[in-house]
């Protein structure tokens, strides 16, 4: 190889590991938003719900820089085979990772409406299934530090778990309202809230899809693990 061929290879190596030095930052914000908005809704913490929201707009603008980045790699360094994927899968987890940190400012302002509600409901349910997407989150951004596509499928059957777990909530909460139209109002917000880790759990996995592809070259099967569809059904309240 000569000495400008080597040039080149170093300095494209540089860019990728700067492309994921940016990606893990990002991610590491987003973590922390979901981590924060678990707070707010768990422990009635206002201040993390405001920290959450502000977060956001630091998420926002790695968006961009690494779009721009991702941009210029491709316009000046014109990758192919492995190196493209690598560089295209960043602008695809940019945009969860994205997505995941609205979701996490939507769960953090409903629990600010929340707080001011009487807690006449269980939320072990909730507490589980913040604790699952954001150990979702965790491994993900671990595989995509690594490039372990084995861990990035792991964290893509463990959809199963947070669906089921959505699933459960669902019917509590629709046999909470049935129950007594004064808990209509408080328990529609937790069911958005719900609604909002579920799509988090959804688009972790699909970071964890557009890990496996980049590192293997090979589509996970387009059937994900998903729960069952039972949330769907009307729960009678008991007599």
């Amino acid at each position: 190889m000569s000495e400008q061929s080597e040039h080149l290879v170093k300095s494209f190596d540089n860019d990728l590991k700067k492309l994921t030095d940016l990606l893990l930052r990002m991610g590491g914000i987003v973590e922390s938003q979901v981590s924060m908005a678990a707070e707010a809704i768990l422990r009635h913490d206002a201040e993390a719900a405001t920290r959450t929201v502000e977060e956001d707009l630091k998420v926002d603008a790695l968006e961009r820089e690494i779009e721009q980045f991702v941009i210029r790699m491709l316009a000046l360094r014109q990758p192919m085979a492995a190196d493209l994927r690598l560089v295209v899968a960043a602008l695809k987890v940019t945009g969860d990772l994205e997505r995941i940190g609205d979701y996490a400012s939507n769960v953090a302002k409903r629990s600010v409406v929340l707080a001011q509600f009487p807690a006449g409901y269980a939320m072990g349910g909730l507490s589980h299934m913040t604790g699952l997407v954001r150990e979702q989150l965790r491994s993900v951004m671990d595989a995509l530090g690594h490039a372990d596509a084995e861990k990035a499928i792991e964290v893509w059957r463990s959809d199963r778990a947070v669906d089921d777990i959505y699933n459960t909530i669902f019917r509590e909460l629709i046999t909470y309202m049935m129950e007594d139209p004064r808990n209509i109002t408080p328990c529609t917000h937790l069911l958005f809230i719900a609604k909002n880790l579920e799509r988090i759990g959804d688009h972790t996995t699909n970071i964890a899809e557009t890990i496996h592809y980049a590192v293997k070259g090979e589509v996970l099967p387009d059937a994900r693990p998903k729960g069952t569809s039972a949330a769907f059904a009307i729960v009678r309240p008991k007599e």
